[in-house]
């Protein structure tokens, strides 16, 4: 008696194990499946701007922020009225050289001679926050700007919908470019990155930047 009673209770433990490694692997995977859901609406509603200082020394810093100015200014001429995604990188493509040349000029009026090399591509961003918006680690399309070497500290924004200009003193982000983003994203994804003082909201949130991080750690190694 004692044995079939240690086979049954060994049987039910077994049962009791797998069963709780469907319902891990279950949850997983609709974790995964939510965050990738998330992260690809979110990535096809915002072109990103990435420069990169030659190094980290103070001047070399001090110019990459000179860049970003000026880049910035010479985009948001190009891209009043702009409203989608789509307009926005077809106008930084075809103005991949004179984004270059502006960077080139930029860098000789301070004195240097670095080297500035320009692309657009996907490429992986860190969590940020741009005044009331924050954007989830994932990867991006963007314009990448490099000065130099490209070895210092990189320096990120929003280049569409604007939120690069962010006013500092009040920290929001202005109502047109959030619209902009309202557009292309569902109503659980515009309250993931706008900060809300909600649990499930902020715990939604971080399962997408641990996933996210996962990705990109997988994919450097």
């Amino acid at each position: 008696m004692k044995t079939i009673l240690n086979i049954i209770c060994k049987k039910r433990v077994k049962y009791s194990i797998l069963i709780l490694f469907l319902l891990f692997l279950y949850v997983t995977i609709c974790a995964f499946s939510y965050v990738n859901a998330v992260s690809k609406d979110l990535a096809d509603s915002v072109l990103r701007l990435h420069v990169i200082a030659n190094s980290d020394s103070k001047e070399d810093q001090n110019l990459k922020y000179i860049v970003r100015d000026n880049v910035l200014a010479y985009m948001n001429e190009l891209c009043s009225g702009v409203t989608s995604k789509e307009e926005a990188i077809k106008i930084a493509q075809d103005n991949k050289e004179a984004f270059r040349q502006i960077a080139l000029d930029t860098i000789r009026e301070n004195g240097f001679d670095y080297t500035v090399s320009v692309e657009i591509g996907n490429f992986s961003f860190p969590t940020k926050t741009y005044g009331d918006i924050s954007l989830p680690s994932g990867y991006y399309d963007a314009l990448r700007i490099k000065i130099g070497e490209a070895e210092g500290q990189n320096w990120w924004c929003v280049m569409f919908p604007p939120l690069c200009f962010v006013d500092v003193s009040s920290g929001i982000v202005p109502d047109e470019s959030k619209e902009v983003m309202k557009k292309d994203l569902s109503d659980e994804e515009f309250s993931l990155i706008s900060n809300e003082d909600d649990s499930e909201i902020s715990f939604k949130f971080k399962l997408i930047e641990f996933f996210q991080n996962v990705k990109i750690f997988t994919a450097k190694n």
